[in-house]
């Protein structure tokens, strides 16, 4: 059997998953190459790009020789006398004055310093800053974000109808893809939502919701392209992005794990700068780990680093 495959996948994880089941080995019994970086393409649907990836074996180290302690002969030498070293030796007048000099208290030992060092009360000024009791045993939880992607029952929001040219855009769209769908918009706080149902919503959310981000992005130019006030536009399908960003939450704490566990830094795959916000936001409470995102878009990727001892 070869030590080493080649994969094409539509990400390098898939790519990876297919290359470990021809060589029958487990994610930690290998090391991966990646050849090509996959592409999104135009709107996910087009010109997609796949990922390629070089899985390989990793060498077995030669074992360690165990070296055996050689068990020294016990001497049946009789042990030297020690009565000349056990008799006292003589006093001279250096001798006394270092003596007398050992017998005074040390500074950390004299009895008027320590008690004006226990008595002594801390400033004012750090008591502010202190933690309560009740604070300092509560259990550290990550930093969630909390992300509205839609209004709420009993928010004042004002109707949106169909003639917005965002939502006229959207409508377009799945005009053009034969897609059964619903728009309905709504704006909150200078928020434009817009959320999509129907039968043929999957289409427009894509895979891992690239193609719901490109249309967002173009909505979002078409519907401030002649106003003079900014109008931020969020697309929802089907409530997708608030179970995305759950799923996000989960993966980021279970690579964490995995990054305690072995001592390695992890590296995911490639997000847009919202889906590696909500990885950052999940993982800056936990000491164990710290995060940084590397690369250029559209592949730049957050990397999960191991810290030894922990953050303070």
């Amino acid at each position: 059997m070869a030590d080493y495959v080649e994969k094409w996948g539509d990400d390098v994880e898939s790519a990876i998953e297919l290359a470990l089941k021809d060589l029958k080995l487990s994610r930690d019994e290998v090391t991966y190459t990646v050849l090509e970086e996959p592409s999104k393409g135009f709107l996910g649907l087009f010109n997609k790009k796949l990922a390629k990836v070089r899985v390989e074996k990793k060498k077995a180290e030669a074992p360690v020789k165990e070296v055996k302690a050689v068990e020294k002969p016990v001497s049946e030498k009789p042990a030297k006398s020690f009565e000349k070293a056990a008799a006292a030796p003589e006093k001279t007048e250096k001798t006394e004055r270092f003596e007398r000099r050992n017998d005074q208290p040390k500074y950390g030992d004299r009895p008027e310093k320590r008690n004006n060092r226990n008595s002594r009360k801390p400033e004012k000024r750090f008591d502010a800053e202190r933690p309560a009791a009740d604070e300092d045993k509560a259990p550290k939880t990550s930093s969630l974000m909390n992300t509205k992607f839609t209004v709420a029952e009993g928010d004042a929001v004002t109707a949106a109808s169909g003639d917005e040219p965002a939502i006229a855009f959207v409508h377009k769209i799945a005009q053009d893809m034969e897609l059964s769908i619903n728009a309905d918009g709504s704006i909150l706080d200078g928020v434009l939502y817009v959320n999509l149902s129907g039968k043929d919503v999957g289409p427009l959310i894509g895979k891992r919701g690239q193609t719901l981000d490109a249309i967002q992005y173009l909505a979002s130019i078409v519907e401030n392209k002649n106003r003079e006030d900014h109008l931020r536009v969020v697309i929802n399908a089907e409530s997708y992005r608030e179970k995305r960003e759950k799923t996000l939450q989960n993966l980021a704490r279970r690579l964490a794990d995995k990054c305690v566990r072995n001592g390695r830094n992890v590296k995911l795959e490639p997000m847009n700068p919202y889906e590696r916000k909500v990885i950052h936001s999940t993982l800056q409470s936990n000491p164990r780990v710290t995060t940084r995102s590397e690369g250029v878009e559209p592949n730049r990727r957050v990397i999960i680093e191991y810290v030894r001892g922990g953050r303070r």
